[in-house]
């Protein structure tokens, strides 16, 4: 029976290559001289540094740009609050979203049982997965994901015919 399962997962070695390109980015930039702005990445958490809140923004730019080129979805960053840290640094903590939530795994299954289509939906761990008789159904199902749920950068994977 053809099946596939809906993902919610970045490239994490694409994410890596992507912030190391902005810190290099960071390192050689005029308005950057001078000043204690920096981004790292530990697990999956990249941590904004900088003197200023503005300062935080144009680095959270500089990022979204690598991101971009590097084709991995910027609906993956989950932004944290920007923190002071001490005399006039602040550090802003974004999360990199992986796996879907649980909440939203129920969204997905409830809208592929309403679509009234002939697949099931069934919740497995951080994934989704969806089976049907019908190879046209399970593409349907597909095209009303990716436009019901857009806020969420699902990817298919493991489709088996």
């Amino acid at each position: 029976m053809p099946s596939f399962d809906t993902v919610c997962d970045p490239d994490m070695v694409e994410v890596k290559n992507a912030v190391d390109n902005a810190a290099k980015e960071l390192g050689t930039r005029f308005d950057f001289k001078g000043t204690s702005a920096a981004i790292e990445l530990k697990d999956k958490e990249i941590t904004l540094l900088g003197d200023a809140e503005f300062q935080l923004q144009q680095i959270e730019d500089i990022l979204r740009g690598r991101l971009t080129k590097r084709n991995v979805d910027v609906r993956f960053l989950d932004k944290g609050k920007v923190e002071k840290i001490g005399g006039d640094k602040v550090r802003q903590i974004i999360k990199v979203r992986s796996g879907i939530a649980s909440e939203d795994a129920k969204k997905i299954q409830r809208l592929v049982k309403d679509s009234k289509l002939k697949v099931q939906a069934a919740i497995q761990g951080d994934s989704v997965r969806v089976t049907g008789a019908k190879r046209d159904d399970l593409q349907a199902v597909m095209a009303l994901l990716r436009r019901d749920m857009a806020d969420l950068p699902l990817s298919f994977d493991n489709f088996r015919d």
